[in-house]
């Protein structure tokens, strides 16, 4: 009998997992989601699939679905989890999600267990193969009876340098809104041994230079708070450990200085009939007769600087209308804005990199220096392609899927990918589908 895999959400990241499941013999794939004219375009008439439409917040019917299912995944915003998690574990049904996994989340592990369940999370990119990648160099630097003395992780999803056709040096291959509030996250990492805090109104002010195999020069600026991971990975011999956001040079100066004018605001206001012009005067409390000369004054910029005309180009200055849907805070309509303007065209690439660089020390004194890369490419708006952000962030969770179901994964209770037994088989065949790792070793 065919196992059956009910997908939730239907969003930018989800075909390639769709077409990966039925390309598997013995699964069907039911996909449930708001639009489902989005999930039958996914579908594609395939026999073994079927969409239907689900509000994720109506409980009897999420639980129904779930219960209909013997593995759920859920594309759900992070929110919509814990919910989704309770129904899994009431009908006795493993969950895989992409998301960070929440305290509310680990709560449910000893439930997991007892009933023989796994709730796989963060098994994605950002998290996910970052994860699986960095433990399994980890794990081989110990088995060599060596230490990690140093370690930084960073990440991006940018326009490859073929599409890279706008000031902003970016484009959105994910949910514009969450791009926007990564952007208020504060961060932490340890420096030579120093913790280092950054608050959320100074995360752009904290930027690196970097070059990468096969990329080019980009900046990175922190990521969350990387402390966590000194216990999660067992770093404890670690004296620097950053996980960092890969950008294009400039990125982090022009978002200082939106940070700065107030965009980032979740404060709701009255836009109806307001320009972005008028919104940026009212957000610095400036008259509004020369926005452009008055923002670059707060800012203590010339005019002419790069971030101010990234602005300008952006329309901040100007005389078109401040919209935004539900809610309506300056951030929602910088995310709406950033999403008119900064969007790929059809045939345009995509571009993930992601790269470890690792220092170790041996028991016989030798030190050793290791870079591990993953640059990959895909295509926007293309039939039979898929972009990188949605292969890198749904393939990780469609094989997880399918070695639960086939019972090669056979983990129990709340985990993310950082032992052998996920992070292993995951990895092998995602290098199968061209995921590979470019690794390199220098002594010191």
């Amino acid at each position: 009998m065919a196992k059956r895999i009910l997908v939730l959400g239907a969003g930018l990241v989800t075909r390639p997992l769709i077409r990966y499941l039925l390309d598997q013999p013995g699964f069907t794939v039911t996909v449930a989601t708001r639009t489902v004219s989005k999930a039958e375009a996914m579908l594609s008439g395939h026999p073994r699939g079927r969409a239907i439409a689900l509000d994720a917040g109506d409980e009897k019917a999420l639980e129904k679905l779930v219960a209909a299912s013997d593995l759920t995944m859920s594309l759900l915003p992070w929110t919509m989890h814990l919910l989704v998690a309770r129904a899994c574990l009431d009908s006795g049904v493993h969950l895989v999600t992409t998301s960070y996994v929440r305290d509310e989340m680990k709560a449910l592990d000893a439930e997991a267990r007892a009933k023989g369940l796994l709730l796989l999370n963060e098994c994605g990119l950002d998290p996910g193969i970052d994860h699986m990648s960095a433990m399994r160099i980890i794990h081989a630097i110990r088995d060599r009876g060596g230490r990690v003395t140093a370690f930084r992780s960073c990440c991006g999803g940018l326009p490859a340098p073929d599409a890279n056709t706008n000031p902003w040096g970016y484009k959105f291959s994910w949910s514009p809104r969450g791009v926007v509030l990564a952007g208020r996250n504060p961060a932490r990492y340890l420096l030579d041994g120093r913790e280092v805090s950054v608050p959320g109104p100074e995360l752009f002010s904290d930027v690196t230079d970097t070059e990468v195999a096969g990329v080019g020069p980009l900046e990175v600026y922190p990521n969350r708070d990387s402390l966590i991971y000194v216990d999660l990975y067992g770093l404890a011999s670690a004296r620097t450990l950053m996980r960092g956001t890969f950008r294009y040079r400039g990125h982090s100066r022009t978002w200082k200085a939106l940070a700065d004018l107030g965009w980032l605001d979740l404060e709701e206001r009255d836009v109806d009939g307001t320009t972005l012009g008028k919104l940026q005067a009212r957000l610095i409390g400036s008259p509004g007769k020369d926005v452009r000369a008055e923002v670059a004054r707060r800012l203590g910029m010339a005019p002419g600087e790069d971030p101010m005309d990234r602005m300008a180009w952006l329309g901040l200055f100007g005389d078109e209308p401040a919209s935004a849907t539900s809610p309506r805070s300056p951030l929602d309509v910088l995310a709406k804005r950033l999403e008119r303007k900064l969007s790929y065209a059809p045939g345009e690439r995509d571009m993930i990199a992601l790269e470890h660089r690792f220092e170790a020390e041996f028991g016989d004194g030798r030190r050793e220096r290791i870079f591990s890369t993953l640059v990959d490419f895909g295509h926007f708006g293309e039939a039979d392609r898929d972009t990188s952000m949605a292969r890198t962030v749904s393939l990780p969770a469609a094989i997880a899927a399918r070695l639960v179901l086939e019972g090669r994964i056979t983990e129990t209770g709340v985990h993310i990918p950082i032992i052998p037994g996920l992070y292993n088989p995951i990895l092998d065949e995602l290098e199968g589908l061209g995921l590979r790792f470019e690794d390199r070793t220098d002594r010191i």
